[in-house]
This record gives C-alpha cells, sequence and structure tokens, in this order.
C-alpha cells in the first residue's frame, strides 16, 4: 500500500486561524491576514476553536492524496465518506487481464487458505481474459472481477472531514485495510499541519470510545461515564 500526499492548501494552520478569527473581529481581511497567530499562539488558538466545537473553519483546507496497492474493497468503504472528492482507476476503460490482486493477512498466513485464494484469482484472470477474447466490453468483463482486485484512487478531503474519518478509521475495530491506510493518511497530514492534526485519530483520543459493549478498553465508554456520574469527565469529553 502506498499513500502520498499530493497537494494541500498552503500554510494550512495559518488559514484556519484567519477563517475563525474572521468571526470574532471587526478587522477587514488584510488585518486578519497580517495579524494572524503564530506559533505557541496559533496552537492554543486551535486548540480552543476545537474545545469550543467551532469546526467549521477547519473546512476551509484541503489534502489530497495518491493512493495505490488497495483492493477495492477498501475503496467501496472509503467512498462512503461522503464529504470528499474521489477519481478512482476505470475498470470500464482499463484493460485488468493481469490484475494484481490484495491478500488479506489472515490469508496469507495460512497455506492452504493462500492456496485457494491465489487459485481463484487465476481462474478469475483466465475468466476474464476469454471474455475480452470474445470481444466482451470491459465494462461487462469486469462484473467477474473480486473485491480483492488492486486499485488506485486520488482522494480529497477537507480537515474537518479528515477528523470524522480517523474518529471512525484509526479505529481498532476498523477493517484493517481501510485502518492501515488512515493511519497512514493520518501521517501525511501531521507532516505539513502537525498543529491541526495534533489530537487527530481513533475517538478514544478524545477521551471516550464510542462502541458501547465493544470498546477495546483505550478509554470509557460513555456510558460507563454517565455510570460513574462522572460529570466533570463528561464536560472535558463533550468539549471536543
Amino acid at each position: 500500500m502506498k499513500c502520498k500526499l499530493i497537494s494541500h492548501t498552503p500554510e494550512p494552520e495559518k488559514v484556519v486561524s484567519i477563517a475563525a478569527k474572521l468571526c470574532y473581529s471587526k478587522s477587514d481581511v488584510d488585518g486578519l491576514v497580517t495579524g494572524v497567530l503564530t506559533g505557541n499562539d496559533t496552537e492554543k488558538f486551535i486548540n480552543k476553536l476545537k474545545g469550543m466545537g467551532h469546526e467549521s473553519p477547519l473546512e476551509h483546507v484541503s489534502f489530497t492524496f495518491a493512493i495505490e496497492g488497495v483492493s477495492r474493497t477498501l475503496t467501496h468503504q472509503l467512498v462512503r465518506h461522503r464529504i470528499a472528492s474521489y477519481s478512482q482507476k476505470s475498470q470500464r476503460y482499463v484493460s485488468e487481464n493481469n490484475f494484481e490482486y490484495i491478500v488479506p493477512p489472515s490469508i496469507a498466513r495460512d497455506s492452504q487458505a493462500k492456496e485457494k485464494f491465489e487459485n481463484l484469482m487465476c481462474t478469475i484472470r483466465q475468466a476474464y481474459n476469454k471474455l475480452a477474447s470474445m470481444d466482451i466490453p470491459k465494462e461487462d468483463a469486469r462484473y467477474v472481477l473480486p473485491n480483492a482486485t488492486e486499485t488506485k484512487i486520488i482522494v480529497t478531503m477537507n480537515a474537518r472531514s479528515l477528523f470524522n474519518f480517523f474518529s471512525l478509521r484509526c479505529c481498532t475495530h476498523a477493517q484493517w485495510e481501510i485502518r492501515q491506510l488512515a493511519n497512514l493518511m493520518l501521517a501525511e497530514v501531521q507532516k505539513v499541519a502537525p498543529i491541526l492534526f495534533k489530537n487527530a485519530g481513533a475517538s478514544c483520543k478524545k477521551g471516550y470510545c464510542p462502541e458501547e459493549g465493544r470498546s477495546c478498553g483505550n478509554a470509557p465508554t460513555l456510558s460507563f461515564l454517565k455510570e460513574c456520574g462522572n460529570m466533570l469527565n463528561l464536560n472535558e469529553v463533550f468539549k471536543y
């Protein structure tokens, strides 16, 4: 799997700060741009925004990723994240006569399962190529292709959408492949916006777990906090 951040809004943390300050300042745009917070002040200001639940300024910065070596299983999950833009390798126009495929770790470590899996992939390749030799259009021949088929995709999300994506897909309960991708994407954005994405990740990063009855134990569930009557901690949780 490869994930590379290929483009992003220049100075994303500065842009978020300007957008947020506009909501609370009488200053004109030029004054906001020249007087924007920097350094430690920027970190405090962005943390304050998160604490207030004022997340709309995060939508003004976007990040574009080039992703390859992933399966159609992953991208079927990925495109469920609505507020994003996607451009994916087309099976309608690009021939898959010798398609690569992704092998899940649970299959890869079981020799018998791996053999059955790879034999099936070989059979599907043969079926696809046979259909192509019969002049069946690629858009129809692709119906035999498996979810394991390797694909490539360009993804653009704004920072607010990314926070939501990371909270769901960095979680240990997320499917293994998309969790791996989410962690790679998080590492990429933290390189260019370390303050903005400092506490991004699974929901337990916020101090609680939304997975009632399925918590991994890294953080207490909301119901547990309520049962304990720990309203101080609840206030700390809900402020994010």
